[in-house]
């Protein structure tokens, strides 16, 4: 897991999931409203912690669209943005997985990204409560053999996907993309 977390300080990371963002949102905007209308481009601004400082602008948007008829808004799945928190999605992975209790290294990367204790226990909390509550969870778990307990989410996961730290991170965070559409399930 340490090499994870050197992904939150490299650009060429936060790139990779910014093209995978588009490459999702074209797919979105290539479906179409169901009214048969055609998307128009209407992104949502966002103020997102969990990246670096210069890197903050390329990800101050998620992406997003309009219907020409119906007006209705269609979200694209998003590898960048895990529901409707500030935090970038790798940073809620990589900092929940970190392990329980106060070690030295989890103390640096909680104070590097600003995460109080208190938001670290509701992630954990929607990890362990919500996260297997979701159709996701609900469809997928019985494909990772040995079974991920869910008291070990997202470590557990983390561990399934295989390639170097980038690669198996990149797969989580694209597994996890459905997550992100979700309606009426809180993502604390």
């Amino acid at each position: 897991m340490p090499v994870c977390h050197a992904l939150l300080q490299d650009p060429k990371f936060y790139t990779l999931l910014l093209r995978i963002d588009h490459e999702l949102a074209a797919l979105a905007r290539a479906d179409g409203c169901q009214c048969g209308g055609a998307l128009h481009r209407a992104d949502y601004p966002r103020k997102p912690r969990g990246c670096p400082k210069e890197l903050r602008c390329d990800h101050s948007s998620r992406l997003s669209f309009c219907c020409a008829l119906c007006r209705r808004r269609s979200t694209s799945r998003s590898v960048r943005f895990l529901g409707r928190r500030v935090y970038l999605a790798l940073a809620v992975v990589l900092v929940s997985a970190r392990p329980d209790g106060p070690t030295p290294a989890a103390a640096r990367l909680g104070a590097a990204l600003g995460v109080a204790r208190r938001t670290l226990e509701r992630w954990r909390g929607w990890w362990r409560e919500q996260f297997p509550l979701t159709p996701l969870w609900r469809a997928t778990c019985a494909r990772f053999m040995p079974p991920v307990s869910t008291q070990s989410l997202p470590s557990g996961l983390l561990e399934r996907f295989t390639g170097a730290a980038h690669e198996a991170l990149m797969r989580l965070l694209i597994w996890l993309s459905p997550v992100t559409l979700e309606r009426g399930r809180p993502l604390v």
